[in-house]
């Protein structure tokens, strides 16, 4: 009788590889905030880092292209009064990203093609609303121009970007630190994982709790959430001997105990996961560690199966993940990560060995597009649509310019009147002036030498 000994998986052989020297984002002073969040964001045209600013706080937005020394005069995004806490990219519009602070707000900014030529002080639009630092950020998955965030009052607010205001306001639901807040699919869920050690699966636009679970883990150090799949609910945290766990649960047929509950080390800090539903892979990132461990999540026992590590020799101080429209499909990169070190950023790339170099239709099925299913005022009504999805198979193409303009002009365009005289904040038009001021004092130079030449003769 034949036994199966190893589980068949096309993911068992992924490895991870840091790329050479110069393709990485060198001497950029990565912030030294004691904060859980992942300070990076990517998408397939900018990196942004939140970096160490004197004084407010501060991120930088560097284009895919400007690998290398970065210089130390090179413009940020400095608008926030105290550090900076989250960042995180519109996944419909490539050139907005929001940002959370330690001053309480929410800002977005929009960053023009090529990357800032001038440090950005003015956001396109500023959301107030928390009392305490806002820490944890997510845009809607389908519905556009919808923001939820997350602060240190244990309050969750649903924005509507695009008009500049609060929609939903969810302020009795936790009682104490929100850990981790995060969307489903679609975007008709939210997930919270709190310091009352409650899970909580909410209704968004009613605020109320569907489904809830104390203590997932028995630790009492910071927890982490994400929907994978199938809507089970991947978590990782402490046992009661600080040793880290991860579990998976499924909280439609039976909350109460989990599928699976792995324990994986001892080291201290708090896994940050990243899944990918194309591949069923998730990533666990761990703040502070030099290495990420990756697992398959199906639907046979038990659940949760440890596919490899990535290690290296230095920690990472934060993370970010690559869309996968921004992924090279014909070298079979699954997932590329941005890691953060003390100093640079370093792409990592994680790979499916195969010998073709034809597509592989079974390693990239169709993945969620940046079109956005439904608009905010819509969502907020009530309707909830799938999301978009677009095929790889010929390499993602941006749809044409027009639309992306008209996505920004109606953002700057229903903000508050204070956003009103900000459109001038787009590099181009900065550009512009400095060209015509530097025309006007080349012209004034030039008359008064003719004036000198002309009372000369």
């Amino acid at each position: 009788m034949s036994r199966k000994v190893v589980r068949t998986s096309k993911f068992r052989h992924v490895f991870g590889q840091g790329v050479k020297a110069d393709q990485c984002y060198d001497d950029i002073r990565i912030s030294q905030m004691t904060w859980d969040s992942n300070f990076c964001s990517v998408n397939p045209k900018f990196v942004a880092m939140i970096v160490d600013a004197s004084g407010g706080g501060a991120f930088m937005v560097l284009p895919l292209s400007k690998t290398g020394r970065i210089d130390m005069s090179y413009p940020t995004v400095c608008g926030h009064t105290g550090p900076v806490l989250d960042i995180e990219f519109c996944p419909h519009n490539d050139n907005i990203i929001a940002s959370g602070s330690e001053d309480c707000s929410v800002m977005i900014w929009e960053i023009p093609d090529g990357g800032l030529t001038t440090s950005l002080t003015d956001p396109v639009v500023k959301l107030d609303g928390h009392s305490k630092r806002v820490g944890i950020l997510s845009w809607h998955p389908t519905a556009h121009n919808v923001l939820m965030s997350a602060a240190c009052d244990n309050v969750v607010i649903l924005w509507n970007v695009a008009r500049g205001e609060e929609v939903v306001r969810i302020d009795t639901v936790h009682t104490d630190l929100i850990y981790s807040a995060c969307w489903n699919r679609d975007g008709s869920r939210i997930l919270t994982a709190c310091k009352d050690k409650f899970l909580r699966v909410l209704d968004p636009r009613k605020g109320t709790v569907l489904l809830e679970k104390e203590k997932p883990h028995e630790g009492s150090r910071p927890i982490r959430a994400v929907f994978v799949s199938d809507g089970k609910i991947l978590t990782t945290g402490f046992s009661r001997m600080s040793e880290r766990q991860v579990a998976l649960w499924d909280p439609v047929s039976n909350f109460g105990e989990p599928l699976t509950l792995q324990e994986l080390d001892t080291s201290s800090g708090v896994l940050l996961p990243f899944f990918d539903p194309d591949t069923g892979v998730v990533y666990l990132c761990g703040k502070g560690d030099s290495s990420i461990r990756y697992f398959e999540i199906t639907d046979e026992a038990p659940y949760v199966h440890y596919l490899s590590m990535y290690s290296s020799k230095e920690s990472q101080k934060g993370i970010g993940s690559m869309p996968k429209r921004g992924l090279e499909v014909n070298k079979c990169e699954i997932t590329r990560f941005y890691k953060l070190h003390e100093r640079k950023c370093e792409p990592i790339v994680m790979t499916v060995p195969r010998k073709s170099d034809l597509f592989q239709e079974d390693l990239y099925p169709d993945t969620i597009g940046p079109e956005p299913s439904v608009e905010a005022d819509e969502w907020f009504q009530g309707k909830d649509a799938p999301p978009i999805m677009i095929s790889l198979k010929d390499g993602f193409v941006a749809t044409t310019k027009a639309k992306e303009f008209k996505v920004h002009k109606s953002l700057l365009k229903t903000t508050t009147a204070s956003a009103g005289n900000q459109q001038d904040s787009s590099g181009e038009v900065q550009s512009l002036r400095k060209e015509v001021k530097d025309l006007k004092a080349a012209i004034e130079e030039l008359t008064k030498r003719v004036s000198e030449l002309e009372s000369k003769h």
